[in-house]
């Protein structure tokens, strides 16, 4: 499977990985094998993974097998945005 970056993920990563130490090939490997897919706004996925005491999410679109980075983000806010089994859509 291709992935793209647009330019603002690829800045954001970048800022991440000074704060974090969230790589490239990590985001890589987040959106081949995420822990987990949910539904994001304007018909974007989110692949996300559970990461030191937080959640690393990579929304994207997917399109003819190529998934396109749209942002790279990590938060605490694991509660508000992990799903449960019974809430996750599988994709």
């Amino acid at each position: 499977m291709e992935i793209r970056w647009t330019k603002h993920a690829e800045d954001r990563q970048k800022e991440w990985e000074k704060k974090r130490g969230v790589t490239r090939q990590e985001v890589e490997n987040l959106l081949m094998n995420p822990e987990q897919i949910v539904p994001g706004d304007q018909g974007a996925l989110v692949a996300q993974v559970k990461r030191k005491g937080g959640l690393l999410r990579v929304p994207f679109v997917e399109t003819e097998g190529k998934r396109k980075i749209l942002t790279v983000y990590w938060t605490t806010r694991v509660k508000g945005y992990w799903k449960e089994e019974q809430d996750a859509d599988p994709i």
